[in-house]
C-alpha cells in the first residue's frame, strides 16, 4: 500500500531533482513519487526516467506538454494512488528523520482506523548560497501531536496563514472538494489551500520540520522582480478564490471552521494587493479594483462580509501613498524573516 504519494512538477528542472528525488526516495516503498515533466527543455525528462527505471515501484513519470505549476499538480492528483497527497516543488526537499517520523505517525493512524483529513508539519527557508535557514509556519495556534478539530483552533491573525508547505492532505478530501489549479499560472498553492479546507474535519498537528523551502533565487516567482510582473497571476487565483464558495455555504461550517477559511481569504487578498502595489503601477491597481467589482457582482454576500471583517483596514486602499508605504515595510519584514531576496 502507499500511504503517501509526492507529486513533483517538475519544468527545467534537471539541477535539482537529483537533490530532491533522493530525499523521498528515503519514504520507501511506503511512498509514490509522481514526476510531471511540464515540457521541460533540458534534460529533466531524461533524469526522471533514470529514476523510474531504479526505482520502478516507487517512481512514475508524467511527460505532459507546459501547462504550469497548477498543470502538474492536477496531472499528479487525477492519478495518484497514496492515502495521503503531498507536493513537492522541484527544487525543494524533505528531511529524512521528520519524513520518517511522518509516515509512521500515518501508518499507525491508518492500522487504528484513526487517519484524519489533513497531516500539518513544520518547513523551513533554506539559503544554501548564505548557508542559513530560518524555520516557519504557524505554531502557536493549533495544538501540537495531537488529534483536534476546528473548534480546538485559536484565532488567527491576517497576516498568518497556511502555506502548501505545511499540508499533507488526504487523497480522498482533494477529490472529494474537487480542486482544480489555473494553469499556466504562478502562486496557485494559494487556491490549493483553500478549496479543500472547506470538507477538511479532522487535522492532526505534528510538530516536525519536515519541508525544506530553496528561497532566493532571482528567477523564483516570490522574487521580487517576478512578483511585479506577475502580479496578474495572483489576481487570478484570488478571483477564483473569492468566487469558489458562497457565504451561505462557508456559513454552513461550524463556526471557527467558517472564521477561519475567511480568514484565508482575507489573507489572501491583502497578499494579493501587496503583489498589486509593489509594481506601483496605475494600471495594476485598476486591475485590482476591477477584481473587487467582479467579486461584489457574482459573489455579493460573501463580498459584503469580507469588507465588513476589515473594514478598518480599507482605507488605505484608497489612499496611494499610504497603501505603498504599508505594503513596502510588510515587504521589508517578509524580505528578513524568510531571505526570499
Amino acid at each position: 500500500m502507499k500511504y503517501l504519494t509526492f507529486v513533483v512538477p517538475s519544468y527545467n528542472a534537471e539541477k535539482f531533482l537529483p537533490k530532491s528525488l533522493p530525499s523521498l526516495l528515503k519514504g520507501g516503498e511506503d511512498v509514490e513519487i509522481i514526476v510531471v515533466n511540464d515540457g521541460s527543455k533540458d534534460n529533466t525528462l531524461v533524469i526522471a526516467n533514470e529514476y523510474k527505471e531504479k526505482y520502478p515501484t516507487i517512481v512514475r513519470v508524467i511527460d505532459k506538454e507546459n501547462g504550469g505549476h497548477g498543470s502538474g499538480i492536477n496531472a499528479g492528483l487525477a492519478t495518484a494512488e497514496g492515502l495521503y497527497f503531498k507536493c513537492v516543488d522541484a527544487d525543494d526537499w524533505l528531511d529524512e528523520e521528520a519524513l520518517k517520523k511522518t509516515l509512521d505517525l500515518i501508518k499507525k493512524h491508518y492500522q487504528a482506523n484513526e487517519s484524519p483529513d489533513l497531516y500539518m508539519t513544520n518547513y523551513v527557508f533554506e539559503r544554501p548560497d548564505l548557508n542559513q535557514c530560518r524555520k516557519s509556519g504557524i505554531y502557536n495556534e493549533f495544538p501540537k501531536n495531537k488529534f483536534f478539530t476546528w473548534k480546538d483552533v485559536k484565532h488567527i491573525k491576517p497576516t498568518k496563514y497556511l502555506m502548501m508547505h505545511m499540508l499533507i492532505f488526504k487523497t480522498s478530501v482533494l477529490r472529494e472538494s474537487k480542486v482544480k489549479l489555473i494553469e499556466h499560472t504562478f502562486y496557485v498553492d494559494s487556491l490549493f489551500n483553500y478549496v479543500p479546507l472547506f470538507y477538511t474535519k479532522s487535522i492532526y498537528y505534528l510538530d516536525v520540520d519536515l519541508y525544506r523551502y530553496y528561497v532566493g533565487r532571482s528567477d523564483q516567482s516570490v522574487s521580487l522582480a517576478n512578483m511585479r510582473k506577475n502580479y496578474q497571476h495572483q489576481l487570478r487565483v484570488i478571483r477564483e478564490m473569492s468566487l469558489w464558495y458562497t457565504l451561505d455555504e462557508l456559513k454552513s461550517l461550524s463556526k471557527k471552521h467558517y472564521k477561519f477559511i475567511l480568514n484565508d481569504l482575507i489573507a489572501k487578498s491583502f497578499l494579493t494587493l501587496f503583489y498589486v502595489t509593489i509594481g506601483n503601477k496605475d494600471t495594476a491597481y485598476r486591475d485590482y479594483k476591477l477584481y473587487f467589482k467582479e467579486f461584489k457582482e457574482k459573489n455579493r454576500k460573501l463580498y459584503y462580509k469580507l469588507r465588513y471583517r476589515t473594514s478598518l483596514a480599507f482605507p488605505f486602499l484608497l489612499i496611494r501613498p499610504l497603501r505603498n508605504f504599508v505594503v513596502k515595510i510588510g515587504y521589508k519584514k517578509i524580505i528578513k524573516k524568510t531571505g526570499w531576496n
